[in-house]
């Protein structure tokens, strides 16, 4: 059974889509626990989360910390991180049940969608598979199913201001090799707010900016300053 470990932070505008397309799953028992960590909202969203019956955590804000938190405090035997911005289509626990059942002890992340029509969108979120399945380097709004024995394993997430997913990914893939991490066909559709905001390439080219200085070795805390 899935522990589904949400970091918020005034998220009311979107946090009760994601939490509607886990209602069914829950009823189905394969989610075991649907666990909230915020990081101090100040708008609608704890309200939110207590009308769906998820457990509420508190944190310091920092997706990193606040997800960490939630699975040290995690039931299931498996944990799937998922942003508050996006919503699992229909059918994803199906075809996660079926990858918990055949793979044991590895880790998965769905397929990216975003909620806008039209070509730049199509287009940035195949630029992101593409990204996820040559470089092993999925985004966090793509969400990790992953079972806690391995999360545990590997070390957890880092509390960091950003890039924690790229980080985490890396030990994965380091100490269990490229091949443990699996891509669902499920959609995780996610917020196109900030791509719409400053424009698809021109924020798809933020990002990977971001990343490569990343990688270069730039700290997250000064990248985070220049990530919103």
């Amino acid at each position: 059974m899935i522990s589904i470990i949400i970091p918020t932070l005034n998220a009311d505008a979107r946090l009760g889509d994601c939490l509607n397309a886990l209602v069914s799953s829950a009823l189905d028992g394969i989610v075991k626990e649907v666990i909230v960590v915020d990081g101090g909202s100040r708008d609608a969203t704890l309200a939110m989360a207590d009308s769906f019956g998820t457990r509420i955590l508190t944190a310091p804000p920092g997706r990193g910390g606040q997800m960490k938190a939630g699975a040290e405090a995690a039931r299931g035997d498996w944990l799937l991180f998922l942003h508050a911005d996006t919503v699992l289509e229909e059918g994803w626990a199906a075809e996660a049940a079926d990858f918990m059942s055949k793979r044991r002890y590895e880790a998965a992340v769905f397929t990216l969608q975003f909620d806008a029509k039209g070509l730049a969108p199509a287009l940035v979120a195949a630029g992101a598979m593409l990204r996820t399945k040559m470089l092993k380097a999925p985004y966090g709004d793509q969400g990790l199913l992953i079972s806690k024995g391995l999360y545990e394993e590997v070390g957890g997430y880092a509390d960091m201001p950003l890039m924690e997913d790229v980080e985490f990914i890396r030990r994965l893939t380091k100490a269990k090799g490229g091949g443990v991490l699996h891509v669902l066909q499920a959609k995780a559709v996610t917020s196109a707010e900030r791509y719409e905001r400053d424009g698809y390439f021109r924020r798809a080219f933020k990002n990977l900016t971001i990343f490569a200085r990343y990688q270069c070795g730039a700290s997250p805390e000064t990248l985070a300053k220049v990530y919103r």
